[in-house]
């Protein structure tokens, strides 16, 4: 009876797992699809990734050599692990992430090991009896000041990793003194195969297809300058219901600008890892890197205005201006959005060709004085209107909008200013171009064109006498 039961309850339990399990393996064929499709899509949007992950590959077979032959193995022993450990912890996507990885562990192993020493010596002057005592009093002190330490804003930034392996490497030197003898010869083998992980790890990262920080913060910060050109490019034409018919830009890449909002965490990452990075390209040694988190800050700012300005394309069908204000204030409104559009778009584009943007303010000055002329048109209007009450809604509408570009325009003349800041202090040169090439434009100025840039350039400048 007991056998006829328990074999009805594998026939019942057999059943059930089946119509567990089934609904599963009917799901395979669409995951994978879906896996395959995001693989896809992370190589594309930036096929380094896919050059990252073999780099790795790669600095972790070159180190597992320490095992695969016998001389390197005994010269190291079990040791050996820690350069493979080492360079899975210390690889990263960037040269300025992997150099100050490295260098926080190197440091780190060294100080944290000579301490250790330090403490293992003085723990054996106390005897038996105090060598414990003193032991935990020394972990304790160090554990809790460097813990401490890393609540530091700028410690925490650059150095959080180095003091995380600060504690752990001196609580293992102290500790391991206590019972094992061989203490020196153990710390030495272990930071000989930590420096060789590092130098492995350096090796690649910096001379197989190098992935710089730098580099990195310096194009996010001209993108974000151009998602703000392409936001006033398409706004007036938008705003005017312009767009199908002469505008080039797309809702969505108008939205672009939404992106700067949330872009100071990674400017920070970025500046923070580009100062461990050495001189490369047109980086050259102390590079300004700090200017750029003020370059990024006034983009945040301008982004937030350009989201109540994008509130005004929400509320165009209902506020528009009636005809008899449309046309002189449409003009003005298209000028100072074409000149702004204009002047970020030159102002990035020198900023990614490292070119000092000596037009750009030509621009933005244009832009002013458009808007001092709409606000000169806004007065005469809000003069003849609002006495005879019409159009009073539509002249309040376009009343709030004009101290709004205003403001938007100051905003855009601070981030001139610190781009031209930035240029000077990294010496960024400006293009030269050759007699033979344009001389006919020798008495003029040099415009630049969509293709190059084209900053040198000759200004006339012609002073009249006023009359008596």
């Amino acid at each position: 009876m007991a056998t006829e039961k328990s074999s009805n309850e594998y026939e019942g339990l057999l059943p059930f797992c089946l119509r567990w399990v089934k609904p599963i393996f009917a799901k395979l064929p669409a995951m994978a699809v879906e896996l395959a499709t995001m693989t896809t899509k992370l190589a594309k949007d930036d096929t380094r990734r896919v050059v990252h992950a073999l780099k790795v590959g790669l600095a972790i077979t070159l180190v597992s050599l320490f095992y695969y032959f016998k001389p390197l193995y005994d010269g190291f022993g079990t040791s050996t692990m820690w350069a493979v450990v080492t360079v899975i912890v210390v690889f990263e996507f960037s040269v300025g992430g992997t150099l100050g990885r490295g260098l926080n562990r190197v440091m780190a192993t060294l100080l944290a090991g000579a301490l250790g020493f330090g403490a293992h010596y003085l723990a054996s002057l106390g005897g038996d009896t105090g060598r414990p005592i003193m032991l935990g009093l020394f972990v304790f002190v160090l554990a809790a000041i460097s813990t401490f330490i890393r609540f530091f804003p700028k410690m925490k930034a650059r150095y959080d990793y180095g003091l995380l392996i600060f504690i752990l490497t001196f609580c293992m030197v102290s500790l391991s003194g206590y019972r094992d003898d061989e203490i020196a010869k153990l710390a030495y083998s272990r930071m000989l195969t930590i420096l060789i992980g590092c130098c492995f790890t350096v090796f690649v990262c910096v001379f197989v297809c190098p992935v710089w920080a730098g580099t990195d913060l310096h194009h996010l910060v001209a993108n974000n300058i151009e998602s703000l050109a392409t936001f006033f490019h398409g706004f007036g034409a938008e705003y005017f219901g312009l767009l199908q018919e002469q505008g080039e830009v797309g809702k969505v890449d108008m939205q672009k600008y939404r992106t700067i909002l949330n872009s100071k965490s990674n400017e920070e990452s970025l500046t923070n890892l580009a100062r461990w990075e050495p001189r490369h390209g047109k980086f050259r040694y102390r590079h300004p890197w700090k200017v750029y988190l003020e370059i990024g800050s006034l983009n945040r700012e301008c982004a937030c205005r350009l989201e109540v300005l994008n509130g005004y394309l929400q509320t165009k069908r209902t506020q528009m201006p009636s005809q008899q204000i449309h046309g002189p204030f449409q003009e003005e409104c298209m000028k100072i959005c074409s000149e702004l559009s204009n002047g970020l778009r030159e102002l990035a584009m020198g900023l990614r060709k490292m070119v000092p943007p000596l037009t750009a303010k030509a621009h933005i000055e244009k832009a002013k004085i458009a808007a001092e002329n709409l606000k000169s048109h806004l007065e005469e209007w809000r003069f003849e209107e609002m006495n005879n009450n019409n159009n009073a809604l539509e002249i309040v509408h376009v009343a709030s909008l004009s101290p709004l570009l205003l403001d938007t325009i100051c905003c855009i003349v601070k981030i001139v200013d610190s781009v031209q800041k930035l240029a000077s202090i990294a010496g960024f040169k400006a293009v030269e171009v050759p007699s033979s090439v344009a001389p006919e434009q020798d008495q003029g100025s040099m415009q630049p064109c969509h293709g190059d840039v084209l900053v040198a350039h000759h200004v006339i400048m012609i002073h009249e006498e006023a009359p008596c």
